[in-house]
């Protein structure tokens, strides 16, 4: 099987940044889920009435299945919550429920980067599939313009990755202040509860950082920069 030991070279910091993001977000998440809010509010009812005192009122709250699955749908305008956090009164679950409910607040108020993201969805999907097939083709048939077809194509995943950076941010921030404004946590809670959100970017952070390596390889190897060419 073909392998080429200098991919490794370039996505080797991306690649270990991801494997300790995982780590991180996992252990923090652990951690303050053991340790329950004072104002007794689950993860559902927290989201809830960050939406509620934002005066949001067309988003369906309901639990999904999954570890740390949760997710906001726009398309159905519906906040998903894992059973983790659902059902639980754990600093964390209150984290990242309202982490969820910042993204419904960025759609119901018209967020332009939101909607570039999910714009891009689509072509990120059918870019990043095509891209490894061209890459893989253009790689054993030593033809560098294929890899560069492919990095091109690729390209989309990384802008998707990078857009995705303040989105997230934004959601995280969003949550931060909504949680004490609006009662959800106390401001004593405020800075555990915001360490979950940090954690959970660092995740986003390795994603990117991961794409944009690959994408360089992808260059490297077409001959974009002065690198190899496969000819």
């Amino acid at each position: 099987m073909w392998f080429d030991p200098f991919y490794l070279l370039f996505v080797l910091p991306g690649l270990v940044l991801s494997l300790f993001a995982t780590c991180y977000v996992k252990s923090t998440f652990a951690k303050y889920a053991q340790v329950p809010s004072a104002r007794r509010l689950t993860g559902a009812e927290a989201a809830a009435r960050m939406l509620e005192h934002a005066g949001v009122s067309n988003v369906t709250i309901e639990q999904a299945n999954g570890f740390l699955s949760d997710h906001y749908d726009p398309l159905h305008r519906t906040l998903r919550l894992s059973p983790d956090v659902y059902d639980s009164y754990s600093l964390s679950a209150i984290g990242v429920a309202c982490h969820e409910a910042g993204h419904a607040l960025q759609h119901a108020h018209g967020s332009a980067m939101m909607g570039l993201r999910s714009a891009l969805v689509p072509a990120t999907n059918i870019g990043s599939s095509l891209s490894y097939i061209f890459v893989g083709l253009g790689a054993l048939m030593h033809n560098p313009r294929l890899i560069l077809l492919g990095a091109i194509l690729f390209s989309v995943a990384v802008l998707f990755a990078l857009v995705t950076l303040p989105v997230e941010w934004d959601a995280s921030a969003r949550a931060k202040a909504c949680m004490v404004r609006y009662g959800i946590v106390t401001q004593a809670e405020a800075g555990d509860a915001g360490r979950v959100l940090n954690a959970a970017f660092l995740t986003y952070v390795a994603a990117a950082v991961t794409a944009v390596l690959t994408l360089l390889y992808y260059l490297w190897r077409a001959g974009v920069f002065g690198g190899r060419r496969d000819e």
